[in-house]
């Protein structure tokens, strides 16, 4: 039997270079690889936990859905579509909110932080993410979860549902594991932590052409283009770790003796990376406009995907439903 995965991304906004290298890389390697059945879903129903734009909720969806497919994600390899469109995560969420309590959820790290960072939005949706996010998982009786450390606690909840509908009402559910694809680490443009779509300025969309990739870079902190040693975060490092990423590991080692000798040129440096990222982004580029101008055949894709999803899924709540004792 294959082993089951499924990965979630947020509908908050286009895909970036960090989310292309740290995970859809790795997501084009799981689909290929015939040991592995594989489910990609645009999580729209979790962008709705914290404030969102009612206006670009759709478009955002869409828009993730199109960087997947430019990426490579076939969807004749994998389930791809929308997580609003399959009605059973919410039905299958809810049973699951039986099974564990709010105490349980509000001790939480992700909580207490999602609190911090929206005091004026502590939802019943946003408590609830995690048990929502387990049926994500749950309802496709998926194994394994390519996620980061962040989200480990949340799959712990996932593991102790499994565990108790198991053991209160006979289900197979497997308790799911966090797996690692080969994916690289990609640094925010600020020159803090990662690229992220949740901290300004920090990152490249794969959309983005030459020209505002350049004015991207230029906003790169640096300093005098020389020192008596190298650090290990800030912009300057940033900076060498992408030339490393998108042209060698030569010119890096290059461009590290220089700023500890002659001292660097960061206008070249981020003219030579800016040029290098627009050549690797071109033919995604190239492939996403083909589907901004098929939107008839991304409508298809998500509404494919959406039925084999939901095949699975009524098969999933159908069983736990006789399980649990609901009326037929």
């Amino acid at each position: 039997m294959n082993k089951r995965v499924f990965s979630g991304t947020r509908a908050t906004g286009r895909l970036h270079l960090g989310n292309y290298l740290g995970a859809v890389k790795g997501y084009l390697e799981l689909q290929n690889d015939p040991d592995y059945e594989t489910i990609y879903m645009v999580m729209d129903l979790h962008a709705i936990t914290t404030p969102f734009d009612k206006e670009k909720l759709a478009e955002n969806t869409r828009n993730v859905i199109m960087d997947y497919l430019a990426c490579g994600l076939d969807p004749e390899k994998s389930i791809i579509s929308a997580q609003s469109l399959i009605p059973e995560h919410t039905y299958l969420s809810h049973i699951f909110s039986s099974e564990i309590s709010v105490a349980r959820m509000q001790h939480l790290p992700t909580f207490k932080e999602k609190i911090a960072q929206h005091p004026d939005n502590v939802t019943m949706a946003l408590l609830n993410y995690p048990v929502l996010m387990a049926a994500d998982i749950l309802l496709y009786k998926a194994s394994l979860v390519p996620v980061g450390v962040d989200q480990e606690p949340h799959l712990e909840v996932a593991r102790e549902i499994a565990r108790k509908m198991n053991q209160k009402y006979g289900m197979d559910f497997p308790e799911p594991k966090s797996f690692s694809t080969k994916g690289k680490y990609v640094p925010s443009l600020l020159g803090e932590g990662k690229m992220s779509k949740s901290v300004s300025k920090s990152f490249i969309n794969l959309t983005d052409d030459l020209d505002t990739i350049r004015v991207k870079l230029s906003l790169v902190p640096t300093d005098n283009g020389k020192g008596n040693e190298l650090s290990t975060k800030g912009g300057v490092f940033a900076l060498l770790e992408l030339y490393e990423l998108f042209i060698d590991r030569e010119g890096r080692k290059d461009y590290e003796d220089k700023y500890l000798s002659t001292g660097i040129k960061y206008s070249e440096l981020k003219d030579n990376l800016a040029r290098a990222i627009a050549s690797r982004l071109e033919p995604i580029q190239k492939e996403r406009k083909y589907y901004e101008d098929h939107p008839e055949e991304v409508d298809r894709i998500i509404k494919d995907g959406a039925q084999k999803a939901g095949k699975i899924a009524k098969e999933t709540i159908k069983e736990v439903k006789e399980k649990m004792g609901f009326i037929a």
